[in-house]
């Protein structure tokens, strides 16, 4: 690194010097303005070799570092840039530059509701005044699945400082299954987002079981000074859903196989994008195939499941197969019965 911040130091005091019109630069005085910025600015007094600054000149002419500068030697003797208005700080951006900062913004402009972030949205204007100027279109080439109307995005700043300046909060949460509100201290240990919603994960306190709170059911949370906060000094997000699809994680349940059929169809889809780390496939078939995972039961692999309809059939456990089977039976008899009221009121 010293030896590239040197150069950059070198290069852009050469392009300062080039700059200035209003003189006539020889190598010699290049050599000693060059010399003076890096005692400046490192404190390097041992001064730079003739050789160092004329290789500088070769490449800040060439295409290595995109300057391409048009340094010139008038009447063999004096540099200076052949074109009046030219600065290696005023480089057009190359497509692939443009491409890449593209990519950037839009990646960073996800950020915008989380609030840690508000620091960031001056940077990302500017550099998106920068991309559409050079590009001078505002077409984006990355749609990120984002849902800006999700509830408990407000909350994201408060449990992200939580976490990295180590206090508890207190919390006042009500869960779908909850009749009313409760309130409670709670130690964040990590986020987690899954499908698009956010979950504050961590204990109410020292030997509780972990637990995941959807931001969009807190009612309200607010830093507790006086409780000590409860470090996570055990166990990592890796590891903590190692065995599960989603965020449901039960320390009373083990890992179990699970067979699925899954048709031709959609075996593309599941063969490409699996449905968890430990995915296999045990079987290939003329109509599809058997894949094999091994995971916690638990309501968001049965949602993955019913996901697929009729391309994906539960072979085994039993009594998850069973519990996938009540649910489409179920649904079908919603629908039977719709269409006998539809028929009879018309």
């Amino acid at each position: 690194m010293p030896a590239n911040k040197n150069a950059l130091i070198r290069y852009k005091t050469i392009d300062a010097c080039l700059r200035n019109r209003r003189r006539r630069w020889t190598l010699e005085d290049l050599i000693n303005a060059v010399s003076d910025a890096l005692y400046d600015y490192e404190g390097i007094d041992k001064g730079i070799s003739r050789r160092s600054v004329q290789a500088d000149i070769q490449t800040m002419r060439s295409d290595k570092l995109g300057y391409n500068a048009p340094i010139i030697v008038v009447e063999k003797k004096y540099y200076t840039y052949e074109e009046a208005d030219y600065s290696i700080t005023n480089i057009p951006l190359s497509e692939q530059d443009l491409g890449r900062m593209n990519e950037a913004v839009e990646i960073l402009k996800q950020f915008k509701g989380f609030s840690h972030f508000t620091n960031l949205n001056e940077v990302v204007q500017k550099l998106e005044d920068h991309v559409y100027s050079a590009a001078n279109h505002t077409e984006s080439v990355i749609d990120f699945e984002k849902n800006e109307r999700l509830k408990g995005l407000e909350h994201l700043e408060i449990v992200y400082q939580s976490i990295i300046q180590q206090k508890a909060v207190t919390i006042t949460y009500q869960s779908f299954k909850a009749r009313s509100e409760s309130t409670f201290e709670f130690h964040v240990w990590w986020l987690k987002e899954f499908k698009n919603r956010w979950f504050a994960v961590g204990v109410k306190n020292k030997n509780a079981q972990i637990q995941n709170l959807a931001l969009d059911r807190i009612e309200s949370i607010c830093f507790c000074q006086e409780a000590l906060y409860v470090e996570n000094g055990r166990i990592s997000p890796v590891e903590f859903y190692h065995d599960v699809v989603g965020v449901t994680v039960s320390s009373e349940k083990s890992a179990k196989n699970v067979k699925l059929f899954v048709s031709q169809e959609h075996a593309p889809y599941i063969a490409t994008k699996p449905m968890h780390h430990s995915q296999e496939i045990v079987e290939t078939r003329s109509d599809g195939i058997v894949i094999k995972i091994k995971v916690q039961l638990n309501l968001e692999l049965e949602r993955e499941i019913l996901g697929y309809g009729d391309g994906m059939r539960v072979l085994s456990p039993e009594g998850l197969r069973k519990r996938i089977y009540w649910k489409f039976k179920n649904g079908i008899t919603g629908y039977d019965e719709e269409d006998k009221e539809a028929g009879a009121a018309s």
